[in-house]
């Protein structure tokens, strides 16, 4: 397993990022994380550890600078700003396919909270993304872009996030492309009940196993 920690040059600023490889990687897997958060959510690096002993490798990274991020807590300056973080992690996109050991695998999205929108918005603005994968996400605010995304995408939610099932059903019912929404029994917004993590990591697995072997390189 290699594990580097990386920049990521994007509008005038470096994002921090960690993009960790297994040997004989099948697959890359993009970490959008939601507001507030950052590469070093918990709850997404649990995922992205379950995801590379499935063979996939990680790329955990900030959508924001520390400076942005601080003002985003005092004012939510930028976790609503969809069509700014898409655009950071199209040119993430980008700049993965420097790295030779994962510059030809298949890609996939993985967004949490808002991050999912993003990952929505970039998923119909390029053709390299053979997935999406949603955990209690926000895919109601990619909006008009919903109808563009070709990538089979899987919308997972909390039993117990009733308002957020609501809005998935509801973007769900603008998706085009191959998709499906799982509930997990018990589980709320953050997936912190017993066994729930667990569960959302198996079914992205899922997925990514499905969608991303099929992928042309």
């Amino acid at each position: 397993m290699q594990t580097l920690q990386v920049e990521i040059p994007v509008d005038y600023v470096k994002l921090g990022g960690i993009l960790e490889i297994p040997g004989d990687a099948r697959g890359v897997v993009v970490f959008v994380h939601g507001s507030g958060s950052s590469r070093f959510s918990p709850r997404n690096a649990r995922v992205a550890a379950g995801l590379q002993r499935k063979g996939f490798a990680t790329l955990l990274f900030d959508l924001l600078t520390q400076d942005e991020q601080r003002h985003d807590d005092v004012d939510a300056t930028y976790r609503f700003n969809i069509a700014l973080l898409a655009r950071r992690l199209v040119a993430t996109l980008v700049w993965l396919r420097q790295w030779a050991d994962v510059a030809t695998l298949p890609v996939g999205l993985f967004g949490a909270s808002t991050g999912a929108a993003a990952a929505l918005v970039a998923a119909a603005q390029t053709d390299n993304v053979r997935a999406v994968v949603s955990r209690g996400g926000r895919p109601d605010l990619a909006r008009t872009a919903l109808a563009s995304v070709a990538a089979p995408t899987l919308l997972i939610v909390g039993e117990r996030d009733t308002d957020v099932i609501r809005l998935n059903q509801r973007a769900a019912g603008q998706l085009t492309c191959e998709h499906s929404m799982a509930i997990v029994a018990g589980a709320t917004h953050l997936f912190e009940e017993p066994g729930a993590l667990e569960e959302v990591t198996q079914l992205a697995a899922g997925w990514f196993e499905r969608w991303l072997a099929k992928a042309p390189l």
